[in-house]
């Protein structure tokens, strides 16, 4: 198989940031959509040209009690791919407060800290997820304009408390271009169908963004690369 576009944008990902090292453990977070199997395919892509790799790469499956379960023929998938997927079920709603209201912030939280957990428990040092470069960039937009702050998800992330380290080997990576990947190698995707979604501000933050951007993949790059280019003495 060639090297395809996906492919080498992730590589230069992960030039960029250091984000695979020798003697790695990294778990990939398997949501079944279109972003985590198309970064499940990269690994093994990478793992194949390097016979010699002390990497070692395994996923997990978060199954949140909503939504669809995890489709078999994308569990296929990570077989042929030689990925172990481990699966763990939950109940997102169960562990929610009283008088507290589902939403996908919440969900989020929980799936990320069965996958920390997982992690730790079975000695992986990083956890790989699917955050593309359109995530990263309607984060920007929500917290620069509801929580009046600059930060977003980076693209590797070492936590304070837990002895795991975050990657998003798709940051440079768009929607499109990860669409385009997903149909031109034929495999299905799963998406969320839950009915919480519109109580997620994430909506309105992807317009936004096209708004500003048109789609354009030139300037979401810019607006991206702009993070790496703070000028202090132009800021308030």
């Amino acid at each position: 198989m060639s090297n395809p576009k996906l492919f080498r944008v992730i590589d230069y990902a992960v030039r960029e940031y250091n984000l695979i090292e020798e003697n790695d453990s990294i778990l990939i977070g398997a949501s079944g959509g279109k972003d985590s199997t198309a970064l499940a395919e990269y690994f093994s892509y990478r793992l194949g040209r390097r016979e010699k790799s002390a990497v070692r790469i395994e996923a997990l499956h978060v199954e949140s009690g909503i939504g669809s379960p995890l489709n078999p023929e994308i569990a296929g998938y990570f077989r042929r791919w030689n990925i172990p997927l481990h699966t763990v079920s939950i109940s997102v709603t169960g562990r929610l407060k009283a008088g507290k209201s589902m939403n996908c912030w919440w969900c989020s939280t929980q799936r990320r800290t069965e996958l920390n957990e997982f992690a730790m428990r079975e000695g992986f040092n990083k956890i790989a997820l699917g955050h593309h470069m359109d995530d990263i960039l309607e984060t920007l937009l929500m917290n620069a304009l509801f929580k009046g702050e600059l930060s977003t998800m980076p693209p590797r992330l070492s936590y304070e408390k837990y002895p795991v380290t975050i990657i998003r080997p798709l940051c440079y990576a768009d929607i499109p271009m990860i669409v385009r990947h997903a149909e031109a190698r034929g495999y299905i995707t799963s998406t969320c169908t839950c009915t919480y979604q519109d109580n997620s501000g994430r909506k309105d933050a992807r317009s936004r963004l096209e708004a500003l951007t048109g789609g354009c993949y030139d300037m979401k790059r810019k607006l991206f690369e702009s993070l790496k280019n703070i000028k202090p003495g132009y800021l308030p």
